[in-house]
């Protein structure tokens, strides 16, 4: 299979993908138009020949804007699109080669891990029907255990035919041979007959474990227990922290298997992950994987302008503009070595994001700027885009908390102007303390439905309705009081 076949490239028109992040992020429009861009880049890229391929490089992104506009909703709704490896990473746990931390180059490692599980769930997923054959089988031997009927023994039947050959030798006189009349063996007839029988028996158990008739019920099962131990090595670069994965190169210590009385319920889910596992192919997995790495993945490098500062010869400055110096190679295009394999980086999309308020974009040097050529600026959000953000999205806040209570019984509802309430106090404080963005909507909507939610099992009420009376009596004085709003919302 090429590798223009095994990608699944999406190939919606920037537009599309526009509209499709319109469904979960309010505004952004310049910062949506640049991922989109860049996402439909990837699949002009698919379409040309191995030789052309190679020299189309990805144009990185540098995301500016302040906490809580949607940066980091961007980058993962965007990968969910191109279901793609995503890495979400902050700038700020690396340090320069020489101090000890985490170097850049695990995300790289921490990326190939993402897309190797994303590859092999992709893979469970296609023989799941057939795993989970395998598994109702292996159940219903559990509860069928040792009773089936035994057949009789050869010798038994031997015996017999001696006993009545003996009979019409001598006569009635052997009758009492053996103290009873002997055992007829039974005609082909009633064996097929027997055999049809246990046939159906095992047929309708099947049907019953696959239905979930049987999920109650307790069985005993034998699992090697997954060891997947993390141990911190130090390598060249600094100190790792690395995953010694059993499962894929066996196990040097020895498996370790246990027995453990689980529900029938359990045990299908697991032996279905079991048997998946021994279908699929590890090695074409881990081949896939570095594949993906490579060519389709994303790193949303986050808290860039954490390490913008300038240096002035001493301090921790040094270590910031020594991750800077580090990230140039990887963003440009270098080989890490993973347990998947050699990944190179040369394809790789990264979006770097920061709010930039205290350091800017020409604080990085020089290189590292050259390697981020789009620019986009991300809005501030205004009480309009609140009232939006509480209304459009498909998972906007109101319908979060209307789904949660619900389980209780309970149905909420908010009235228009008890959304343009909430938004215009969530603007309010924003201005009048420190500006999170969206994120002060989160603070506002769980002090107003507090009583609400801690009520909830035992109330008698089961509708509530806000309207903007209820909202101002119960965050007015919040919202006005700056000191209590600091603390508070």
């Amino acid at each position: 299979m090429s590798s223009k076949m095994s990608l699944p490239i999406e190939d919606l028109t920037p537009r599309q993908i526009v509209e499709e992040l319109d469904r979960y992020i309010v505004g952004q429009g310049a910062a949506k138009r640049a991922v989109a861009v860049a996402l439909r880049n990837r699949y002009r890229r698919q379409q040309l020949s191995a030789e052309e391929r190679d020299d189309i490089l990805p144009k990185n992104i540098l995301m500016i804007g302040p906490t809580g506009v949607g940066k980091t909703e961007i980058a993962r709704r965007l990968a969910q699109l191109a279901r793609a490896p995503f890495l979400k990473v902050e700038a700020t746990k690396f340090t320069e080669v020489g101090y000890v931390g985490r170097d850049v180059e695990s995300m790289i490692r921490d990326l190939a891990g993402v897309a190797f599980r994303l590859v092999e769930r992709e893979r469970m997923d296609a023989v799941r029907p057939k795993a989970e054959r395998r598994a109702v089988e292996r159940i219903a031997d559990l509860l069928e255990g040792g009773s089936k009927p035994k057949r009789p023994s050869k010798s038994t039947l031997a015996s017999t035919e001696i006993v009545q050959r003996a009979m019409e030798i001598f006569g009635k006189g052997f009758e009492g041979y053996g103290g009873s009349e002997p055992e007829e063996a039974p005609d082909a007839r009633d064996e097929k007959d027997e055999e049809e029988a246990r046939k159906r028996d095992r047929a309708k158990l099947l049907k019953d474990v696959a239905k979930g008739k049987y999920d109650e019920s307790i069985v005993e099962i034998e699992t090697e227990e997954a060891s997947n131990p993390f141990v911190q090595v130090f390598t060249p670069q600094g100190m790792e922290e690395m995953g010694l994965d059993t499962n894929q190169m066996g196990n040097p210590f020895g498996g370790k298997r246990t027995t453990r009385r689980i529900t029938v319920g359990e045990a299908r889910e697991m032996l279905t992950a079991e048997e998946a596992r021994k279908t699929i192919d590890q090695a074409a997995i881990r081949q896939e994987a570095v594949h993906r790495t490579e060519q389709t993945g994303i790193i949303f490098l986050d808290e860039l302008d954490k390490v913008a500062a300038k240096s002035g010869g001493a301090g921790p400055d040094v270590s910031r503009e020594g991750v800077q110096r580090d990230l140039l190679p990887i963003i440009e295009g270098s080989t890490v070595a993973t347990k998947f394999g050699s990944v190179r980086t040369d394809h790789v999309l990264f979006i770097a994001a920061g709010a930039f308020h205290m350091a800017k974009p020409s604080d990085l040097i020089p290189e590292l700027q050259g390697r981020l050529p789009i620019r986009v600026e991300l809005e501030k959000l205004s009480e309009e885009d609140f009232r939006r953000i509480l209304r459009e999205p498909k998972n906007a806040l109101t319908k979060q908390y209307e789904k949660l209570l619900a389980t209780e019984g309970i149905s909420i509802e908010f009235t228009d102007d008890a959304l343009d309430e909430i938004a215009r106090l969530a603007a309010e404080v924003n201005g009048k303390t420190e500006n999170i963005g969206a994120r002060r909507l989160h603070t506002v909507m769980e002090k107003l439905l507090e009583e609400v939610l801690f009520e909830a099992p035992d109330c008698k009420e089961k509708s509530v309705r806000f309207d903007a009376g209820f909202v101002r009596e119960k965050l007015g004085s919040l919202a006005k009081d700056v000191d209590l709003s600091r603390y508070i919302l």
